[in-house]
């Protein structure tokens, strides 16, 4: 496997990881199903999701005693979360920044090229 392909797949974790608490900040109730259609990603990849957190000790989750469904809880991030979620964010944002100035690159370069052959097209006409 070659680095890029690692960097990607390291970078598709994080953001899997990131989206999760993200959404799991703002509604710590939401269930692992509600988690995989508000992420457009199977219920297998967010139960992996949610317990590779649960492992790292980034969410933990919490029962409802009182409650009449005793399946019912909730995930809430531990300070060890929070700080992730925020070292997560910060190198996500960076990713993306470089994405976008590859594809501000490629643009321009397309751009060119485009110009130019329409230019081609025009003379010999």
């Amino acid at each position: 496997m070659n680095i890029t392909k690692i960097l990607t797949n390291n970078v598709l974790h994080e953001e899997s990881h990131l989206k999760v608490l993200r959404l799991l900040e703002a509604n710590p109730q939401m269930n692992q199903r509600d988690l995989s259609k508000a992420m457009g990603i199977s219920l297998g990849k967010t139960n992996y999701c949610i317990k590779a957190l649960l492992d790292k000790g980034l969410i933990k989750m919490q029962n409802f005693r009182n409650s009449q469904n005793k399946l019912a809880y909730s995930y809430l991030m531990t300070p060890a979360g929070v700080e992730a979620k925020a070292r997560i964010t910060v190198q996500f944002l960076k990713y993306k920044l470089l994405e976008y100035e590859r594809l501000r690159i490629e643009i321009e370069m397309l751009q060119r090229e485009a110009a130019q052959k329409s230019i081609q097209e025009k003379t010999h006409e």
